[in-house]
């Protein structure tokens, strides 16, 4: 049976977006792989978190990058080894340089490289020193889409022989949804319309041109609804919407809980992505197997994701994402129309899959 390690260090609750769901959803469907048995290496800040299979805690805060530096690359090599471990397969795009084990390392994306802006400080220089690293001295890397195992090519000159586009999921919602009313009362939605998007409030999301964008849209307009965690970029995007004079208009609640987020996008009318970069673009997917039409911008994974379930639009054009809101808002035949194009491209986009192919990618290395 093949032990594999799976480095959790960089996951801090709350606070990982895409790639917490990424881990949470990916581990235990590996460790019920029957002969698989897989240990989760994990921060204090995630210790006691069910994922579903063997825990080991790394006694570090990775809230201090300092402190995840130290633990993925002097303290998870020696644990990880006590602990037997065949192979370390890593889920957050860096990983430890050195270990008596098998390497794996799975890169969301180049962000780093694309928009140097996006990471900054600590975070920035360690992102450009241990992706390029972890690629290096990994076995094999797993590229979630297309995109991103380019990126790898042209960015760090991966050999293409060293990279499999592993693709992430999407799973149906697994819990009750907050009721419409309840969610209407607190957002203070009234019975107004609901535009909605998804995403952590950093500059790359592009939120301050989907403000614009939405402030040219004709009355009455639809109530715009922010969900994501909190940044020090969120008082620009208030204050834009001051300017605006849409402030009344839109919501900022920080990352909402499961329950909120499924009943968030049974009451809205239309989703709208508009990042200037993804590496996969998760949340488009999740508007699309919930039966909500999608804009999004094309760059990056994202045109890729959608196929053609979703309206496409240039990110840095605000007419451009003006006049795709008003076909979600305004046609409701071409509304109905990517509604069921979205349901049909999403199913295509599973879980379990993610889990059979990234078993593949360890076979390939002999386990």
């Amino acid at each position: 049976m093949l032990h594999v390690g799976l480095n959790l260090i960089f996951l801090v609750p709350g606070q990982t977006g895409g790639m917490e769901v990424y881990a949470r959803e990916l581990v235990p469907r590996l460790a019920a792989i029957d002969d698989l048995r897989v240990t989760a290496f994990v921060n204090r800040e995630a210790a006691g978190e069910d994922f579903g299979c063997e825990q080991v805690v790394v006694p570090v805060a990775a809230t201090s990058r300092l402190q995840w530096v130290r633990g993925e690359q002097l303290l998870l090599p020696r644990i990880a080894a006590a602990r037997g471990i065949d192979l370390l397969h890593s889920l957050g795009s860096t990983a430890p340089v050195r270990g008596a084990f098998r390497k794996v390392v799975t890169v969301h994306d180049l962000m780093y490289k694309v928009i140097p802006d996006a990471h900054f400080g600590v975070r920035g220089l360690g992102m450009r020193v241990l992706v390029p690293a972890a690629v290096r001295t990994s076995d094999r890397v797993i590229a979630i889409s297309d995109a991103t195992r380019d990126d790898l090519r042209r960015a760090l000159h991966v050999p293409e022989t060293k990279v499999a586009v592993v693709p992430q999921g999407v799973s149906p919602a697994t819990v009750v949804p907050t009721p419409e009313t309840e969610l209407r009362g607190r957002l203070d939605l009234g019975g107004r319309r609901v535009l909605l998007t998804v995403s952590a409030k950093r500059p790359h999301k592009n939120l301050l041109r989907l403000i614009e964008a939405f402030a040219l849209l004709r009355e009455p307009r639809p109530v715009l609804v922010l969900p994501g965690y909190p940044t020090p970029h969120e008082a620009e995007l208030r204050a834009r919407a001051e300017q605006l004079g849409v402030h009344a208009d839109v919501r900022f609640p920080a990352w909402v809980a499961s329950a909120d987020l499924e009943g968030l996008y049974r009451l809205a009318d239309a989703f709208v992505f508009p990042s200037l970069y993804e590496g996969f673009g998760l949340p488009v997917l999740e508007a699309m197997a919930r039966g909500v039409p999608v804009a999004t911008s094309g760059r990056g994974s994202l045109a890729e994701v959608v196929g053609d379930a979703a309206l496409l639009f240039d990110p840095e054009s605000v007419p451009a994402i003006t006049a795709a809101l008003r076909v979600l808002l305004e046609e409701p035949a071409a509304a109905a129309d990517l509604r069921e194009r979205g349901y049909r491209q999403a199913s295509g986009f599973t879980w379990d899959q993610t889990a059979s192919r990234t078993r593949a990618v360890y076979a390939e290395l002999g386990g």
